[in-house]
């Protein structure tokens, strides 16, 4: 996968990966160069006493050290910003594909795995290729080069070359093949402690109310103390590797200078080759070690590569059929034609054989205890998810054949839990409709009853707004919400228990604004409150997943048992408030 995945990405690059291994082969053949220079100084210079040569060799050994490091510089240079474009490739991927994800995709992975894989999985695959671009291509040919070199100064030391290299390959071989199932562990543990971390900062105020601060902190530190094991596990393997490079460097050098003695002493090698050859040599163990660096990272890039070639290989059960159509064929007419649904794993179905049909100009509403598959009900519509069983219809067509954009521009969906993104009250609104004027800002405000609290503020529409809206209450999020659906004016107005934070003075004045801007449109309401549906023109009444029952509020309270349980409990319940 990680070669897959890399190879996919670094194509847009192909000719900076050219100049970079054109650089790499000249900085490396001319780090190869001077030892071979440094021994002629030796042997042909220093011994002669010759100092014409000595400077003449010098500077020529000076101009190969100039051109090592431009080339070094200039290639590591081109792989930092080829790898960085390549990690910021790859960030984008990700984001599209999970913006395309259904609901049903993006609970089936969670959101915690889905931000680490696009930031610290991300990341590993970057470093990575950054690493392979500095430092393996030069590695592979300095290692040849180096054998090559080293022999040409002497064949009788070439075995310590032949017992060194594969030496120090295996060993550091051995301690990286333990690393991979401990990088598995350790990103795994890297998605629990955001997924712990994420759910405690969500539910805050659930933690404080409940008392539950030591639970959650022995909780978050159990997922701590689990990644904290891994990386120390994973640390004592990486420390083994240097003290084992070392050994085998420091070793091979001490045979080197033993054993060359004793040929330097019989006259059949010079001290110039024997510094060369200990200079190559140590330029072979450092190729290797570089190698051995490398596939420490490999194994933990892998794994990365994997989680990210998860996401990016994962398509979403939300998808455009192949020449989808764009154009409705009539008015923007809601039906549900015994539709079905049930969760992926779920034994039983959340909706079954539902059917209803909403017409514009009218108000439908969906009420039924908690539970009863009101808000499955509402997403289907707009296809956060595809229904198991019947159809959805819009404008008379399935919404599985209309083309993805087509159905959104004509729904303004308003959650249950309504979300404000960071900007300003002006943003928020425009995300709608980004051409709207301030004149129909204030104009869904007006509506929406939320002009007030906003002209309050000292900036009014360019009053900042916090991630989420938290900072202004739960009721001004609402209205802020149902604006900004209002802004858009669609043609299928979907509220998903969007009144529940308001209170009933508030919200009958809310809905009495409405009537005139959605006299055209298809209006559906879910509720829990009967009070907010009494008016509606059309009540669905649902139980367990199930139609219980269809019709305007009177008929509901002469001929469903379910509805009137309702209205009397809520009676009852408001009437316990009163006492």
């Amino acid at each position: 996968m990680l070669v897959r995945l890399v190879r996919r990405h670094v194509a847009p690059y192909r000719s900076t990966l050219l100049v970079v291994v054109v650089l790499q082969l000249v900085g490396t053949i001319a780090s190869l160069y001077l030892p071979s220079l440094n021994a002629d100084i030796i042997d042909n210079g220093v011994a002669r006493g010759d100092t014409g040569y000595i400077f003449r060799i010098g500077g020529w050994m000076l101009g190969v050290s100039i051109l090592q490091i431009l080339a070094t510089v200039l290639a590591a240079y081109l792989s930092a910003r080829t790898a960085m474009s390549v990690g910021r490739d790859l960030r984008g991927a990700i984001f599209h594909r999970v913006v395309g994800f259904s609901a049903q995709e993006v609970s089936g992975f969670g959101a915690p795995t889905l931000i680490s894989r696009n930031t610290n999985d991300v990341t590993q695959v970057q470093m990575v290729l950054f690493m392979a671009l500095a430092f393996m291509v030069s590695a592979p040919i300095m290692m040849v080069g180096g054998i090559v070199m080293a022999l040409r100064e002497d064949v009788g030391l070439s075995w310590l070359v032949a017992v060194a290299v594969p030496l120090l390959g295996v060993a550091v071989g051995a301690v990286v093949s333990r690393m991979l199932p401990q990088f598995r562990s350790m990103q795994k543990s890297i998605d629990s402690v955001n997924r712990i971390l994420r759910e405690q900062i969500t539910g805050i105020r659930v933690v404080r109310a409940f008392v539950r601060e030591d639970l959650e902190t022995e909780r978050f530190g159990d997922a701590n103390r689990t990644l904290t094991r891994t990386a120390l596990a994973v640390g004592r393997l990486q420390a083994l590797v240097f003290p084992i490079v070392m050994i085998i460097l420091n070793l091979s050098s001490v045979g080197v200078l033993w054993f060359g003695a004793g040929r330097v002493d019989s006259g059949d090698m010079q001290i110039g080759q024997l510094t060369a050859f200990m200079s190559y040599l140590i330029q072979i163990l450092m190729s290797v070690m570089m190698a051995t660096f490398m596939s420490m990272m490999i194994p933990r890039a892998a794994v990365s590569a994997d989680r990210i070639g998860e996401v990016l290989g994962t398509d979403s059960s939300v998808a455009e059929a192949p020449g989808a159509r764009t154009e409705l064929r009539g008015g923007m007419t809601v039906e549900l034609d015994h539709v079905d649904f049930h969760y992926p794993g779920a034994e039983v179905p959340v909706l079954r054989d539902v059917s209803l049909r909403a017409e514009p100009g009218r108000t439908t509403a969906v009420i039924g205890s908690t539970g009863a598959g009101k808000t499955t009900l509402v997403g289907l519509v707009p296809r956060l998810f595809d229904v198991t069983g019947g159809a959805v219809r819009v404008g008379g067509v399935d919404i599985r054949e209309l083309e993805l954009d087509t159905l959104w521009s004509q729904i303004g969906l308003v959650p249950q839990k309504p979300y404000l993104f960071t900007g300003t009250v002006a943003s928020n609104l425009r995300y709608g409709n980004p051409e709207a004027t301030d004149d129909e800002l204030w104009e869904a405000l007006r509506i929406a009853q939320a002009e007030d609290f906003v002209r309050e503020m000292p900036e009014q529409l360019e009053a900042p707004i916090a991630q989420g809206g938290t900072n202004v209450s739960g009721g001004q999020r609402q209205r802020l919400a149902i604006a900004r659906a209002l802004v858009r004016r669609p043609g299928v107005y979907l509220f998903d228990d969007s009144f529940s934070a308001l209170d009933l003075r508030t919200d009958a004045r809310l809905r009495s604004a409405l009537r005139p801007v959605t006299r055209d449109a298809t209006v559906i309401v879910v509720a829990q409150r009967v009070s907010t549906i009494v008016d509606a023109d059309h009540i669905v009444v649902l139980d367990d997943g199930v139609v219980v029952g269809q019709g305007t509020h009177d008929e509901l309270l002469e001929h469903c048992p379910t509805y009137q349980e309702i209205v009397l409990s809520q009676r009852a319940a408001s009437e316990e408030v009163v006492a």
